[in-house]
């Protein structure tokens, strides 16, 4: 059997997610058919790559030379087509801007900002609750750039192709609560104001409920937690049967206050990422201006950050809230 760069791909992926059922879902494979491309791969190379432990798989030392190798092979081959792809794609297509992202308020000023800035373009827009796949989409040329969140304490898995850009090297998380809850009458609340709570929480956004384990765990509570998506969480919040973490860009309702959480216990890394330097200067400052144009949207982050000093404008200039 010869080998091709499919094979050095899933030796990447094995490595990678420390597990052959990961890897095969990472692979859009079966488990079965992985472990048998696998045994082939090493059989080919007489060698043994993985040690198959109880808890996954680890490189040999073997595995870890192969594996030297294998990886700028892959990442130049992905280079290659995705490069190609775009280029073909911009030939018979005319100027297009495919964007992929999580979820964000900063998200309608950006695609306002572009359109004025890039007329003629065609943009379009995925979002995914998934920063991981959206990082695969444009490592494949998918999409052009993505515009993620990093929560703290579970590092995204940035292919090795791509470039990044940080807007911001820490966002704090806010929480949302009915407007009648008792907290709510505080200005910033502490966890353990919220110790009777139910929480929500969306398990599928990557990172997200590891950081609340983590946060409530550390606090020395152990609440009922409910799994659902953020628009139901919205509505059970609003009718105080949960509060939810929430992004401090979030606006505050009649039926739901948005407030800062005591000491900023958990936090996110929000960035871009693009194949090349140029695409990400070609979308970094109008995000940028509609990130802090959102900010300037919500009373609770705007006092926030005026107490951190954090003051920035979206145009270089001082932050206030809207309206003063």
């Amino acid at each position: 059997m010869e080998l091709e760069v499919r094979h050095l791909r899933a030796l990447c992926a094995i490595a990678d997610t420390g597990s052959l059922h990961k890897a095969a879902r990472q692979l859009g494979m079966s488990q079965p058919s992985l472990t048998t491309q696998l045994r082939r791969i090493e059989h080919a190379l007489g060698g043994q790559l993985f040690a198959r432990e109880r808890t996954g798989c680890r490189p040999t030392p073997l595995g870890r030379v192969v594996l030297s190798r294998a990886r700028p092979l892959v990442t130049e081959m992905r280079s290659l087509v995705a490069e190609t792809r775009a280029a073909a794609a911009r030939a018979t297509e005319g100027p297009r801007l495919r964007i992929g992202s999580t979820a964000s308020r900063a998200i309608p000023g950006w695609l306002r900002r572009l359109r004025v800035r890039l007329p003629g373009t065609e943009i379009s827009l995925q979002m995914d609750v998934s920063a991981n796949a959206l990082l695969r989409m444009v490592a494949a040329a998918q999409l052009d750039v993505a515009f993620v969140h990093e929560v703290e304490g579970s590092p995204l898995r940035l292919p090795e192709a791509l470039r990044r850009r940080v807007l911001l090297d820490r966002e704090p998380q806010f929480v949302s609560l009915a407007a009648d809850h008792p907290a709510a009458e505080r200005p910033v609340v502490r966890l353990s104001d919220l110790a009777d709570d139910r929480w929500m929480v969306d398990p599928t956004v990557d990172g997200e409920w590891d950081g609340l384990r983590r946060v409530l765990t550390t606090a020395g509570l152990n609440p009922p937690v409910l799994h659902g998506d953020y628009l139901t969480a919205a509505s059970l919040v609003a009718t105080g049967e949960v509060v939810a973490l929430c992004q401090p860009t979030s606006r505050a309702r009649a039926d739901m206050a948005v407030r800062p959480l005591h000491g900023d216990p958990i936090g996110v890394r929000l960035m871009v990422a693009a194949r090349t330097e140029d695409e990400l200067n070609a979308v970094y400052g109008e995000l940028e201006a509609a990130y802090w144009e959102a900010a300037r949207q919500s009373a609770a982050y705007t006092e926030w950050l005026l107490r951190s000093g954090d003051a920035r404008g979206a145009a270089g200039g001082t932050l206030v809230p809207a309206g003063r």
